[in-house]
């Protein structure tokens, strides 16, 4: 039944089919090589006029998402059910009439409604399992990202060509890198928006990694993974090796940023304006600036996250290692802590974490399997028995005399436990528990993580700090006859070299 009243606006240009333009599963050869799906972003490099027609798709894409809210919220007003499937809500878009929305075509409209509906049935389901918190979709946005599938799409090298709507130009864009993946591997690709910077995520399917006869992860050695603050991951392995990942650039990070953006705020809080007053163009700015830092400041994280989770699965790989436990501490998440604790766990991110490894985990071939964590931190992995839990990073039992590494306790015991299981206790654990412990670092990237553990972005104080040491002096001249060049130390600190 089509919709009384303007709910699409109507024009030429626009018109949407009923069929489902998504990533339908095919029958799979048993013999065909298993494939996974992976997702890479990349950034865009446009001239004005190609970035003002993307962020045109992005503003009709949240138009057409304006539109559904409006029409279920006219329905619900008038005590007719929402429509919310996404055959119903194609049909109801075509039935409304011609539209116009710009550059956008069918098949970014069409990614539109299956997000809404994705997102609609997903609460639901959280819901009926008893999650009250869950919420449907009732907010307008003003950019939405938009999805193209395959065989809409164009991908040449670093040029990426996007379907338009019919009689406008095509719309060319280039990429700042070559895709991580081959062209005819990739099946979709989506338009985003984040903190005023255009991407492109590109989401391939990708083969499963092969391996010689011999040297393939073996289902039967197993390995804990437990996860924390300091160390996003400390995997306890067989044979007595164990991997931390040091997490504190990571932390560095997190505390730079909260600091920073704390001193932004008082810095502009004369000038925020007041609840139904519109901002000015300075405090328009200001908003801008704050979310491109966000942005940078998530990117950093992520990226950072990623190659922790890469270098775990490496590691396990040249060991063999099939199974990957990970101690699941999401249910702390629920507790309130006090404000500087609830920011420590909202930096951490263990979702995220447990996402990185486990979409690395299947491309390489292990399996991952979550298990509860409680008490794997606080129970001795000889004797068994709990202890009060230590608040350094050694751990020490006070009935059997064992010691060793907080986390890699964690870990050791969440690789005994099974789905549901408790920690039982092993007689050859001591053998078992590491003993030849593998250390790197996550967030190489990030300011302050090299040699120099000072901050680039802080500016030299010149000598107006506590306990300065002054400012830096030129170093001595060579002594006379010296035919070595001559080195200087210039206003910033860093050395240069003139050589005669």
């Amino acid at each position: 039944m089509a919709l009384a009243g303007p709910v699409f606006p109507g024009g030429a240009g626009f018109v949407v089919g009923t069929c489902c333009n998504r990533l339908v599963p095919r029958r799979v050869d048993p013999d065909a090589p298993r494939t996974v799906l992976r997702t890479a972003r990349v950034g865009l490099r446009l001239a004005p006029a190609q970035r003002r027609r993307c962020f045109g798709l992005l503003v009709a894409a949240g138009d057409v998402w304006a539109c559904v809210l409006d029409m279920n919220r006219w329905r619900r007003q008038r005590g007719l059910p929402a429509i919310v499937g996404y055959q119903a809500l194609c049909r109801e878009l075509s039935a409304a009439g011609p539209g116009t929305f710009g550059d956008l075509d069918t098949t970014g409209a069409r990614s539109v409604l299956r997000r809404y509906s994705d997102a609609w049935f997903a609460a639901a389901k959280r819901r009926t399992g008893g999650d009250v918190s869950a919420r449907f979709p009732r907010r307008k946005r003003r950019l939405m990202p938009v999805r193209y599938y395959h065989g809409t799409f164009t991908l040449t090298g670093r040029h990426l060509r996007l379907p338009v709507a019919r009689g406008r130009p095509p719309l060319w864009v280039r990429l700042d890198r070559d895709p991580p993946y081959p062209a005819e591997q990739v099946r979709s690709v989506t338009l985003l928006n984040e903190g005023a910077r255009l991407f492109v995520e590109v989401t391939a399917e990708v083969p499963v990694a092969t391996y010689p006869p011999g040297h393939e992860p073996d289902p039967e050695r197993v390995a804990g993974v437990d996860l924390g603050v300091i160390h996003p991951y400390a995997v306890a392995g067989p044979g007595g090796e164990g991997l931390l990942v040091s997490g504190r650039a990571l932390r560095a990070e997190a505390h730079l940023h909260l600091k920073d953006a704390k001193y932004r705020r008082r810095a502009v809080a004369r000038r925020a304006p007041r609840p139904g007053q519109a901002g000015s163009r300075r405090w328009r700015k200001y908003r801008a600036r704050q979310r491109k830092l966000e942005a940078r400041h998530k990117r950093r994280i992520k990226q950072a996250q990623h190659e922790a989770a890469k270098q775990v699965i490496e590691w396990a790989v040249t060991r063999r290692i099939g199974t990957l436990r990970v101690g699941d501490p999401r249910g702390v998440l629920e507790l309130k802590a006090g404000r500087r604790h609830n920011q420590r766990l909202r930096d951490w991110r263990p979702g995220y974490l447990i996402r990185c490894l486990k979409d690395k985990a299947e491309q390489a071939g292990i399996r991952l399997e979550l298990v509860d964590e409680r008490g794997s931190s606080s129970t001795c992995p000889v004797c068994g028995r709990r202890v009060p839990k230590p608040v350094g990073r050694r751990f020490r039992c006070m009935h059997c005399g064992f010691s060793g590494h907080r986390d890699l306790v964690g870990g050791a015991n969440i690789a005994r436990r099974g789905p549901g299981d408790t920690i039982t206790t092993d007689t050859d654990t001591e053998d078992r528990f590491p003993v030849v412990i593998t250390h790197r670092r996550a967030g190489r990237h990030l300011p302050g993580a090299g040699p120099a553990r000072r901050d680039p972005r802080r500016r030299p104080h010149h000598g107006t700090a506590h306990r300065s040491p002054g400012r830096p002096r030129p170093a001595p001249p060579p002594p006379a006859g010296s035919r070595s060049p001559t080195a200087r130390i210039n206003q910033h600190g860093h050395h240069t070299t003139n050589v005669d």
